[in-house]
């Protein structure tokens, strides 16, 4: 009887949801609650690392793997759903994933060591790229090229406000209940979002390929040749901090990864149904924009993990956590608060503008951060943190909304993922090579706060690259025309690829 009620309401807010002239946003905010449930922990979670220390009985430099394996996981397999997506369903892939989450969810809060929270954590970060990239190749497949830049500023929000709510929310109950009620508070969210997804979620996104059984020739070769390049060049950056360049270990991954990445160049000529077909590389508005992406979010992300360091041994706060979360939330807010309205800004202003002003304006809180100093005080720790919420607050929907763009119906989830792995590499790149620097400074007894300059202007010099290749970008083109009854009529962009709206599969 209850199972029956259940199913009735979820079937009437479907149809309600489906029969709705704003369909698309339902499903942009059912996508976006999966996103958010997954997120929510991104950053709080490294605030906790010393207490999962002391309660696993294990060091501080085991925990960190907690943080670094998702990460590498991430990056390892967020092509391989991508395509996924695109073959079987980006709703499917979307449920599959969020049912692992909870999975994830509660082995961490099980946990008996710190083994088991590695491999939960792994399985997260696996989790949460086909999260990442089925929820926005669903989105992308019910907004028209015109208006996708709008539904990816919402994105943005919640992408940058998950951690904020994460770390708001997340830091009171650790400190109340321990790190362990985190997961387990996460587990309800994660099943509303379900509920919603089952409920108002296409079938199907537009363009999925109808394949029959036998019909398929995945291109594990391909799979196999990307995730050995990706998993080698995070290992790599992730070691250099402790090993320098010098290291054999951190040179034979370079290694493996170029070697993996002709092959895996030479896998997607044969292919069938390539993991990413080559002909997207020759296309400016899809190199151009992710090569943006990762240099922005080299200097943004490495600048993130650095500044609660520059906070702690520069400016006296090692031993208020509580302080350096505080003065550190003006970035994410920022950001949050901004990332929507630069999708409607992008619309008027173009994406190309949008974005160059945006990374513009990362590498000029790299160079705010380089000025700040005991003189100063935080004033110019603030306002760096501020120009870095607005740059990449501005960049990333006109960045995400460009690539999408390019990309045929068909492989959407293709697109989500390209953009994940290219951030997740400039965020890895971002955070190991600065951190390196800083730490390479002080052995050379450079002065401690000359060696965080120096590690901040690195990440502007690179984020600089990141604002040449967003001028490479072009907008989309935007046409409008008029109408004798209301004299002109919303933008599109030409062409359009109309998407199907498939109703919820009830099995």
């Amino acid at each position: 009887m209850v199972r029956a009620r259940v199913r009735t309401h979820l079937e009437g807010l479907g149809g309600r949801a489906r029969s709705s002239p704003h369909y698309r946003w339902w499903v942009l905010w059912v996508s976006l609650s999966g996103l958010l449930a997954t997120n929510l922990l991104f950053t709080v979670f490294v605030v906790a690392l010393p207490e999962v220390a002391r309660g696993l009985h294990t060091s501080e430099a085991a925990t960190t793997w907690v943080v670094t394996g998702p990460m590498l996981a991430f990056g390892v397999v967020a092509p391989l759903v991508g395509k996924a997506g695109d073959l079987f369903g980006h709703r499917r892939l979307f449920l599959i994933g969020i049912t692992a989450e909870m999975v994830a969810a509660a082995f961490s809060v099980l946990a008996p060591n710190i083994g088991t929270l590695i491999a939960a954590r792994v399985l997260s970060g696996m989790v949460g790229a086909s999260i990442g990239a089925a929820s926005m190749a669903l989105v992308m497949s019910v907004f028209d090229k015109a208006d996708r830049v709008k539904a990816l500023g919402f994105w943005s929000l919640v992408g940058a406000g998950g951690p904020v709510i994460g770390v708001a929310v997340g830091g009171p109950v650790i400190q109340l209940l321990g790190w362990r009620w985190m997961f387990f508070l996460q587990i309800p969210l994660l099943g509303i979002a379900t509920v919603l997804a089952v409920a108002v979620l296409p079938a199907r996104a537009a363009g999925r390929r109808h394949l029959v059984r036998g019909e398929l020739d995945l291109d594990w070769a391909g799979a196999v040749s990307i995730a050995v390049c990706v998993a080698a060049f995070l290992l790599a950056l992730t070691f250099l901090p402790g090993r320098g360049l010098s290291s054999t270990l951190v040179w034979g991954l370079f290694v493996v990864s170029a070697t993996a990445g002709v092959a895996f160049w030479a896998a997607e000529r044969r292919a069938s149904e390539p993991i990413l077909a080559l002909r997207y590389l020759r296309n400016r508005n899809f190199v151009y924009p992710v090569t943006a992406q990762a240099f922005a979010n080299f200097g943004y992300l490495g600048a993130f993990f650095l500044t609660p360091l520059l906070l702690e041994q520069a400016f006296g706060y090692a031993h208020d956590q509580s302080a350096v979360g505080f003065l550190s939330l003006p970035r994410p807010v920022v950001f949050s608060a901004l990332a929507p309205f630069a999708g409607y800004l992008a619309v008027r202003i173009g994406e190309r503008a949008s974005a160059v002003i945006g990374t513009s304006a990362v590498v000029l809180s790299m160079g705010v951060f380089a000025l700040a100093g005991h003189s100063s005080g935080l004033a110019l720790v603030e306002v760096a943190l501020v120009l870095s919420g607005i740059g990449l607050g501005l960049a990333s929907p006109s960045l995400s909304a460009t690539v999408a763009n390019e990309f045929a119906p068909e492989d959407l989830g293709t697109a989500a993922a390209s953009q994940q792995l290219m951030n997740q590499v400039g965020t890895v790149a971002g955070i190991q090579v600065m951190e390196t620097v800083q730490q390479a400074a002080v052995r050379s007894h450079v002065p401690l706060l000359a060696a965080f300059h120096r590690a901040y202007l690195v990440g502007g010099a690179v984020a600089l690259l990141g604002v040449a290749a967003a001028a490479m970008c072009r907008s989309t083109v935007r046409t409008v025309s008029t109408s004798p009854e209301v004299g002109a009529a919303p933008a599109r962009s030409e062409p359009v690829t109309p998407s199907p709206i498939v109703p919820a599969e009830t099995s």
